[in-house]
């Protein structure tokens, strides 16, 4: 997974000290609402919904649409913000902590096959709701809140 070039910045002032992040998940559903985007990720192997870093500045919803641009070559439209989590910490192979609050987004595919599109994955694809890949607990719970159509975000206690 490619490093923003901030928190290179950042690592280079604080180590590997816990840095703070904001991040986006981007639950992708097609028009029938029948399958949802997933990608197999090139560092876990895992099956997830596209995830990512929100950048300086960068308006969340608007950083989804553009991780879901770079990582698996779709056009999306963001539809609307479906849970705010905090993550658990996350220690890096190169001794890096973060730990990340997760603002995930329900979006609306217009244009596009699913493709590995920048190598932060190996696959990319459509997967049917009904069978879907092993994945995260976390990502199967924000696909079924996607579902719900409820109008407000669960933020998680």
């Amino acid at each position: 997974m490619a490093t923003p070039d901030f928190v290179l910045a950042l690592r280079e002032h604080i180590g590997h000290d816990l840095l703070w992040m904001s991040g986006v998940t981007a639950i992708v559903l097609d028009a029938e609402r029948r399958r949802t985007l997933v990608v197999r990720r090139a560092d876990t192997g895992d099956w997830t919904p596209v995830t990512g870093i929100i950048d300086p500045g960068e308006q969340p919803a608007r950083a989804a649409v553009r991780e879901v641009a770079e990582e698996a070559a779709l056009t999306v439209r963001p539809l609307r913000l479906i849970e705010v989590r905090t993550l658990p910490e996350t220690t890096y192979a190169n001794g890096d902590r973060a730990q990340y609050l997760d603002l995930c987004f329900v979006l609306e595919h217009l244009d596009g096959d699913p493709r590995p599109a920048d190598g932060e994955n190996t696959e990319a694809r459509w997967a049917d709701l009904d069978d879907l890949p092993p994945m995260p607990g976390r990502f199967r719970e924000q696909i079924a809140l996607a579902l719900e159509d409820r109008p407000e975000a669960v933020f998680r206690a």
